[in-house]
């Protein structure tokens, strides 16, 4: 009964805040992202970086209220590999850090590997990489499907794929 009052509550917040703000002939500002053209840049090079070394991954990248705003598919890519790369990307967004560095912190935070553990929309492993503008995360990109090679772990693979992608659109990022 409580949960109830208090999503009816939340509700009805919610759309007292959309009517003000429809009454103010204004939407909520967007947020802030790489600009589209950059966006599937990076995400086209992610892939085909991973592409030519014969992976077929995903390449998500979010904005920095970690709506997904690109997805880039290569042909053969499974569909573990979407979920994967979108998760990776809103874990990167989401803590302001790559996903490989909250795997090492993981080690030895035990509430943080809790509460990775128990969030199904975030996904702790490396691949995901945010995008910065100076000190300021503007979103994240994620990579998913390389698979393990002579013991490397796949995510390792989908970071360099991730890096790879940043590193061709960082220096026109705004």
């Amino acid at each position: 009964m409580i949960k109830s009052l208090a999503m009816l509550g939340a509700l009805a917040l919610a759309a007292t805040s959309n009517a003000a703000l429809a009454q103010q002939g204004g939407q909520p500002p967007p947020a802030r992202g790489p600009q589209m053209a950059l966006a599937l840049e990076a995400a086209q090079t992610a892939v085909s970086t991973c592409t030519a070394r014969g992976d077929k991954v995903v390449a998500a990248i979010v904005d920095s209220a970690g709506v997904l705003r690109v997805l880039v598919s290569a042909d053969g890519a499974g569909a573990n590999s979407v979920e994967t790369s979108t998760k990776k990307a809103f874990t990167a967004n989401a803590f302001k850090t790559t996903t490989s560095d909250l795997v090492e912190k993981m080690k030895t935070d035990k509430a943080l590997e809790a509460k990775l553990d128990a969030d199904s929309s975030l996904r702790a492993r490396p691949g995901g990489l945010p995008i910065m503008v100076g000190n300021e995360v503007i979103g994240a990109i994620g990579v998913g499907g390389t698979p393990t090679r002579n013991g490397i772990a796949g995510g390792l693979g989908d970071e360099a794929c991730a890096k790879a992608g940043l590193d061709k659109i960082k220096d026109r990022l705004k």
